[in-house]
């Protein structure tokens, strides 16, 4: 069994930039976060596997989310494509 070390980020945002993204606040927590999840994905920091574990969601899910981002599904060479899979 994985022990793992919990870090809670807490970030502050102006009362109205909910309702600026017309979305309600846990909406636009779950937003935030996936874009978080989804840059640190795009920028090689986490495997698609474990950008879909932060934010609770299944590899295939994830992975269509993120043309909403226009983050491209793969763009890894063979190598990078390997350790993904060994990490998903």
């Amino acid at each position: 069994m994985k022990h793992y070390t919990t870090v809670q980020i807490q970030l502050e945002i102006p009362p109205n930039f909910p309702d600026s993204a017309q979305q309600s606040p846990a909406e636009f927590a779950r937003d935030a976060k996936l874009a978080m999840a989804t840059k640190l994905y795009e920028i090689g920091r986490l495997s698609s596997g474990m950008a879909a574990s932060l934010v609770g969601m299944e590899r295939v899910p994830f992975l269509h989310e993120l043309q909403r981002f226009r983050v491209a599904m793969l763009d890894q060479d063979e190598d990078e494509l390997r350790a993904d899979i060994a990490n998903a």
